[in-house]
C-alpha cells in the first residue's frame, strides 16, 4: 500500500439503545436522517471534504444495513484501489477472535490495517454525530502545536458539562486534565469524540492499555494514560454546528433544525455537500388538495394530503385528508386517507390505516421505557401496521403488524407499547 499522511477510522458499530425501536433492525449510523441521508453520510462526506481518501469502518452491531448503504463508497468518491473505504467487522485472528469491546480496543483489533498504510496520523470519528468538519485544518492545528493527540471540543453550558466528557486546558488549549462527568466542572470545552493522533504514539498506547483494560476506551483510558505520560495533548475548538443525535428526542430536534427558515445546519451549501447512496427516485407529486409547509420532501414522495413542519422521506404517500405535522417520516411509507400524525416517528416502509390517530392525549412517559420515550413523541418501528381507525397517544411505541384486536376499544394510551416482532428493544 502507498503510504498515507492521515486515514481515518470511523467507529459506527454502536447499537444507540437511547433510540429505542429504532435500533432494533439496524445500527445507528444507518439511522435515516434529513429525508435521503443517513447519520453516516455525514463523517463520511467530512472525510471527502477534507481530503482524507482513506477509511475504515468498523461495524458490529446488525451492520447489514449499514454495508449495504457504503457499499464500495462509490457516493462519496471512496471506491479506490489505494484506500477508499474499507469495511472492518470483528474477526478471527489465528485461534483468536472476539467482539469490539471499547472505542480503542476496536482500533487495537485493526492495528494491521492501518499498519499497511503506515500514516503520519489517525483520525478517529463516531459514526454517529450530525455536522460539517473540515477534519484538514484540525491537521493542520495537530502539526502546529506539535501535539501527540488532538481532541475536537465544543463549549458548552456548565450544566451541560456535568454530563460530559471536560477537557481542562491552559492558555494555549493544551490539556493538562480530563474529567469525565465532573460534578463541578472546571471548564465548559466538551469532548465531540473526535481525535487526531500521531499513529506511533497511539500504537504504543494502544498496546500498552491492552494488556490492562480489554475494554480499553479512550476516554476512560487512552487519553487518561497519555496525560499521564506526560504526552502533548491539545484541544481543538470547533465553533459551528454539531448534534449527538443519540436519544429520541435530540434525533427529532435535529431533523426540525433543517426545516428551519434559517436553518441552523444547512444541507445545501454546494462548497461542501452531503453526499449519500440513493436511488433514482421519480420526481415529487402534490395533488390538487396538498398543502405542505416548512418541510422537507425527498423524491419520490406522493402527497395528497397536508404536511406541515415535518421530514419526509422517500418514496412516501400521503393520502388525500391525511395531516402530517412535526413528524419525520422514513422511506416507503403509506400514510392512510384522513390520518393525523402529531409529533411522531415513523421508521422505513410502514403503513399506516385509514383515520389513525397518532400523538393525541397526555404527555405521560412511557410505562416500558420512561429514559428512552418521554418527550412526547411517538415512535413506530420498521416495517409496522396500524390498522384504520384507531387512535395512539404520545410516547407510545410501536412495532410489527398490529391489528384491531391489540387495541381495547380503538385506542392506545399515552405512554403504552405494542412490540408483536422483537425479542428486545
Amino acid at each position: 500500500m502507498r503510504k498515507k499522511e492521515m486515514i481515518a477510522m470511523l467507529l459506527a458499530g454502536g447499537q444507540g439503545s437511547r433510540l429505542g425501536v429504532l435500533t432494533a433492525s439496524k445500527a445507528k449510523p444507518a439511522l435515516a436522517f434529513g429525508g435521503k441521508y443517513k447519520i453516516i453520510d455525514f463523517p463520511m462526506s467530512n472525510c471527502i471534504n477534507s481530503g482524507v481518501d482513506t477509511v475504515g469502518v468498523l461495524t458490529q452491531y446488525l451492520p447489514l444495513e449499514l454495508n449495504r448503504h457504503i457499499g464500495i463508497g462509490i457516493p462519496w468518491d471512496l471506491d479506490r484501489r489505494n484506500g477508499g473505504v474499507t469495511i472492518l467487522a470483528p474477526h478471527v485472528k489465528g485461534d483468536e477472535g472476539e467482539w469490539y469491546s471499547g472505542t480503542a480496543n476496536a482500533i487495537f483489533q485493526n492495528i494491521d490495517f492501518i499498519d499497511n498504510y503506515n500514516p503520519d496520523y489517525v483520525l478517529i470519528l463516531g459514526g454517529d454525530h450530525i455536522y460539517k468538519m473540515d477534519y484538514s485544518k484540525m491537521l493542520n492545528f495537530h502539526k502546529q502545536s506539535g501535539a501527540d493527540a488532538t481532541i475536537a471540543v465544543q463549549e458548552v453550558s456548565m450544566d451541560e458539562a456535568t454530563r460530559l466528557g471536560i477537557m481542562n486546558v491552559d492558555e494555549q488549549d493544551k490539556v493538562y486534565e480530563f474529567e469525565e462527568k465532573p460534578a463541578q466542572p472546571k471548564s465548559n470545552l466538551a469532548s465531540m469524540g473526535i481525535y487526531i493522533f500521531s499513529w506511533q504514539e497511539l500504537r504504543k498506547s494502544l498496546v500498552a492499555d491492552r494488556d490492562i483494560h480489554p475494554d480499553s476506551d479512550f476516554g476512560k483510558h487512552i487519553i487518561p494514560m497519555m496525560l499521564n505520560e506526560n504526552k502533548k495533548l491539545f484541544a481543538y475548538r470547533f465553533n459551528d454546528y454539531w448534534k449527538d443525535v443519540g436519544t429520541i428526542e435530540s434525533y427529532w430536534m435535529a431533523n426540525m433544525d433543517l426545516i428551519q427558515t434559517v436553518p441552523d445546519f444547512n444541507l445545501y451549501e454546494d462548497f461542501w455537500k452531503i453526499y449519500t447512496d440513493s436511488d433514482h427516485q421519480p420526481p415529487i407529486y402534490t395533488g390538487l388538495e396538498s398543502d405542505v409547509n416548512t418541510s422537507l420532501l425527498s423524491e419520490g414522495c406522493e402527497v395528497s394530503g397536508k404536511v406541515y413542519n415535518s421530514i419526509i422521506g422517500p418514496g412516501v404517500i400521503i393520502e388525500e385528508g391525511a395531516v402530517v405535522q412535526a413528524s419525520i417520516i422514513m422511506g416507503r411509507c403509506v400514510i392512510g386517507a384522513g390520518a393525523f400524525i402529531d409529533r411522531c416517528i415513523i421508521d422505513d416502509s410502514c403503513t399506516i390505516g385509514e383515520n389513525v390517530k397518532i400523538g393525541t392525549g397526555e404527555n405521560v412517559p412511557n410505562a416500558a421505557k420512561p429514559h428512552v420515550y418521554d418527550s412526547g413523541i411517538t415512535v413506530i418501528g420498521e416495517s409496522t401496521t396500524i390498522p384504520p381507525n384507531v387512535t395512539i397517544g404520545k410516547n407510545c411505541v410501536l412495532y410489527g403488524v398490529t391489528t384491531p384486536e391489540d387495541y381495547a376499544n380503538g385506542e392506545l394510551a399515552s405512554g403504552q407499547d405494542i412490540i408483536r416482532r422483537m425479542e428486545d428493544e
